[in-house]
């Protein structure tokens, strides 16, 4: 006689009962027409989540799980419940439709738990920092430089908490600062705003100041006041001429007092259409022909803030149309986009990259978004995705686009699937343009010309080369108003592919180096992303010391 412990009976009796209530749920069904589902392993979208308040989700036993425009999925444990239907008939109203699915109270259950997301994330809309238009225009007008700004900032002892972080936040705006820095110093807080990637230093505040400024942060951001000797995260949104922006709030204690980042999510900065990225024009052409394929794999590789997002999501916007289904798994979601089902991994409830991958292959997807590969499971996952008819793009980090074969291989994925899975590895970093209005022609240095030269003439032969007599003239940068004289406005990427073709695929079996496969580019006619870089030198788009700041010298 086989005896349990009592804690392993419990365990046993939950698992067959809730294999009793799934079976029911199965039968019932049939009944109803409908199809039955199981929410614990299927995703589940949390902007979809939030349309039913969870108190009245909870009362009419139904989990809005998927949202695609105004398509809905909804699981239900009763169709014929009274309050399920005027659950229904409200989305109506609001000009949803449905796909109705049965699930059980359990698997109700499962999917309610992702309403602490939710939370999150309506506490943010609730503690919005409003600025009115009046406000927002008249800041505006006054900040239309980072010496703007700082003047605004020098009546500081004159303005209220609310003001000082106003003017701060109108300021990033105006200048479109990606990032918004507060440090404390030994006697003052030093405000700097990263403009195209680079940090500026903008003005100085009393210390006094900043720690009102600082809580009034925590606040809205819903971080705990009361701890200074930790890091904390948090968000909250701003609603600016009827748009919402999120920004992600960072603390991190220093010997003077705790440093402070603000992320400004500026939706208009991920607007950017496949055209405008900036590729050379067989680059695009190249990539173009990946985009149509029904199936395999596109890696992007790069540092934080090189543009992989970016990219990624112009790419989504390229083969999206109505025929298509696409969903995302991100950590997090950084910017919504139309048609397009987005998931967020949620380690702490068990919906990591891995897991959340094999749900979404369930939801009869055509194309896959992954954040990020980051273990072997992922990876194997992925990659197998894009063997079994879906397009598949992620994200890896490596240095360039010959790396990345080696960098799977070494995460242990077999060559055997490396080989056919994947189509194309793009590397890429973003470099400062040229301003257009104050940027002005110069003669090259001796040295210059020769860097200049030495890549031209590595070009592949495919490539056509640039012609470079004399007199030859290069752009720089000088700075005026419309820079915030720095000489620069905007970022634009520079590129290099490695296309996994008939060439490149023998060399995947043999485990090759980031030389054999760097040798394999140039084959390929593709080019590196430094000699991309000197292109648009020469092209007047940026100049050679901000390639160099970028991918390195040569």
């Amino acid at each position: 006689m086989v005896t349990f412990e009592e804690s392993q009976q419990k365990q046993k009796i939950s698992r067959l009962l809730r294999k009793e209530e799934e079976d029911t749920v199965k039968i019932l069904s049939g009944k109803y027409h409908l199809p039955y589902a199981d929410l614990s392993i299927l995703p589940v979208n949390v902007d979809a989540l939030g349309l039913v308040k969870e108190a009245e989700a909870r009362e009419a036993e139904l989990a809005v799980i998927q949202k695609a425009g105004r398509k809905l999925e909804i699981g239900v444990r009763n169709p014929d419940n009274p309050k399920t239907k005027a659950v229904l008939d409200s989305l109506a109203r609001q000009r949803y439709s449905w796909d109705l699915f049965l699930v059980s109270r359990a698997s109700l259950e499962k999917g309610w738990k992702f309403y602490s997301q939710v939370a999150r994330r309506g506490r943010v809309i609730t503690g919005e920092v409003e600025v009115s238009s009046e406000r927002l225009a008249e800041f505006r007008s006054k900040a239309k430089t980072l010496s703007d700004v700082a003047a605004l900032l020098g009546t500081v002892k004159s303005q209220r908490t609310t003001d000082i972080l106003e003017i701060i936040l109108a300021g990033a705006l105006e200048v479109d600062a990606s990032d918004v820095h507060l440090e404390s110093q030994a006697e003052l807080v030093r405000l700097r705003y990263r403009l195209d990637g680079v940090l500026n230093d903008v003005a100085t505040l009393p210390s006094a100041a900043f720690k009102f400024i600082l809580s009034r942060i925590k606040l809205i951001s819903e971080m705990k006041l009361n701890i200074q000797a930790r890091g904390q995260d948090g968000r909250f949104t701003i609603k600016v001429e009827g748009i919402e922006m999120e920004l992600r709030t960072s603390t991190l204690p220093g010997p003077y007092g705790e440093n402070i980042v603000l992320r400004i999510l500026n939706p208009k900065t991920i607007a950017i259409g496949f055209g405008e990225l900036g590729m050379q024009p067989w680059i695009s052409s190249a990539m173009d022909r990946e985009l149509l394929k029904p199936n395999g794999m596109i890696l992007t590789t790069g540092p934080t803030g090189s543009g992989k997002t970016t990219t990624l999501y112009a790419f989504l916007r390229k083969v999206y149309k109505p025929g298509v289904k696409i969903i995302t798994l991100e950590d997090p979601i950084e910017y919504h986009l139309a048609g397009v089902e987005q998931t967020q991994v949620d380690p702490g409830a068990g919906y990591d990259f891995a897991g959340g991958l094999r749900s979404i292959l369930r939801q009869d997807p055509d194309v896959i978004l992954v954040g990020e590969i980051r273990d072997l499971e992922t990876a194997q996952t992925a990659m197998h995705a894009s063997l079994t008819g879906h397009l598949v793009f992620s994200t890896l980090h490596t240095n360039n686009a010959a790396g990345t074969i080696p960098r799977l291989l070494d995460l242990g994925v077999d060559p055997a699937i490396v080989a056919p899975a994947i189509n194309v590895a793009m590397a890429q970093r973003l470099v400062r343009k040229l301003c257009a209005k104050c940027k002005k022609e110069y003669r090259p240095s001796v040295a210059e010309i020769a860097a200049i030269q030495k890549e031209i003439a590595a070009l592949p032969p495919a490539v056509p080369k640039p012609g470079i007599r004399p007199p030859f003239k290069l752009w720089q940068a000088v700075g005026c108003g419309e820079c915030n004289g720095t000489g620069y406005k905007s970022r634009i990427g520079v590129f290099e592919i490695i296309l996994v073709d008939d060439q490149v695929e023998p060399l995947v079996f043999r485990k090759p180096s980031e030389v054999d496969l760097k040798n394999a580019m140039r084959e390929q006619g593709q080019i590196t992303m430094r000699q991309d870089g000197i292109l648009k030198v020469l092209d007047g788009i940026t100049d050679l010391a901000e390639v160099e700041r970028v991918v390195g010298a040569g």
